[in-house]
């Protein structure tokens, strides 16, 4: 195995990914344009085939926000999603501004806590954070 780490994903090997998780089905035109509209983006490939993938979404000024953190099952615990985030967590910081700061979140897959523990997360809620919240609109056909 000899994986390798790009900056770009087709929009059929990012649902590919997503599938594998078993999240839910995506428009094609929605992920391409979310991929379009990511800050940074992390493939993982063993040759051709990608095994992996990371993405960043920013609003360019404070906050920004991890999805996408997904490994083939069968390459899971190999160090592939480790190594994507830290090239994500090294993107952020090195353009990160003097004297500025940024808020960065995710929403980890249950059981997932730990894994982004390494990386300096807190669970949330917390002390001093609320817990984390999401909704899923999806709209009607025609």
């Amino acid at each position: 195995m000899n994986i390798t780490y790009t900056n770009v994903i087709s929009v059929e090997d990012c649902d590919k990914l997503r599938n594998s998780a078993g999240w839910p089905q995506m428009h094609h035109d929605q992920i391409k344009t979310g991929l379009k509209n990511s800050a940074f983006i992390v493939a993982a490939k063993d040759e051709e085939l990608t095994v992996g993938m990371a993405r960043l979404v920013s609003d360019g000024g404070y906050v920004a926000f991890i999805v996408d953190v997904l490994v083939l099952p069968e390459y899971q615990r190999k160090g592939i999603g480790k190594t994507m985030m830290t090239k994500i967590m090294e993107y952020i910081r090195g353009n990160l501004k003097a004297g500025y700061c940024i808020q960065i979140d995710l929403m980890a897959a249950k059981g997932k806590e730990k894994f982004y523990e390494e990386f300096g997360f807190a669970k949330r809620p917390d002390d001093f954070y609320g817990c984390g919240m999401t909704q899923r609109i999806k709209a009607n056909l025609g």
